[in-house]
């Protein structure tokens, strides 16, 4: 089984990607959901326990944690190390099921691959793209974004170049959905074709 990782900045548009590929029959694991389900389930109490008050009937509270971690750095890599192991257990539980459902390619959707020295947990890396003016504009639109919460954001990221210079392959979605589904295609068709 072939694991992909699936990245991009902010904006780029990868969770419209992680869908297509999920569309075309590749079992996804979205880093991003299993943190939501484990902040209701297994990270609750921890926590709870690193931030008292933060969680509200078993559920992390995420406005209030954030008033914990913002602008704290010790306090975001207290949260990191509670999180990142739990979120890793998640999707290597996921890569075990897709391997027993024999799957030929499982995909990994990890915001912060790069961020992250996540490059080892993966066989081929997915960068999805858009150019600065495309990513800008869909960012600039989401709710109470605003142009310094952007620069922050892209501050902690590796740049988009960066990326794309470390990608083995490249979704450009700043050329319409169609244009999109036809790279995710053809990575599915070229890690695919003459396998078993």
């Amino acid at each position: 089984m072939i694991v992909l990782g699936l990245t991009g900045s902010i904006g780029m548009g990868k969770s419209t990607t992680a869908r297509m590929f999920a569309e075309a029959g590749v079992p996804v694991h979205d880093s991003d959901e299993a943190v939501h389900r484990l902040y209701a389930g297994d990270a609750a109490p921890l926590i709870e326990a690193a931030f008292p008050g933060t969680v509200k009937d078993g559920i992390v509270d995420r406005t209030e944690l954030a008033r914990h971690v913002l602008g704290d750095g010790a306090a975001l890599k207290k949260l990191e190390a509670i999180i990142h192991p739990l979120v890793r257990a998640d999707a290597n539980a996921f890569l075990e099921r897709s391997r027993a459902a024999a799957a030929p390619i499982a995909l990994l959707d990890i915001p912060l691959l790069f961020e992250t020295n996540g490059r080892g947990r993966v066989d081929r890396v997915v960068v999805v793209t858009a150019s600065p003016q495309v990513q800008r504009e869909r960012v600039l639109a989401r709710p109470g974004m605003t142009e310094q919460k952007f620069e922050a954001i892209l501050a902690k990221q590796v740049p988009d170049a960066e990326k794309r210079k470390l990608a083995d392959y490249i979704v450009d979605t700043g050329h319409g959905l169609d244009a999109a589904r036809q790279a995710v295609r053809a990575i599915i068709a070229d890690l695919t074709v003459g396998k078993p």
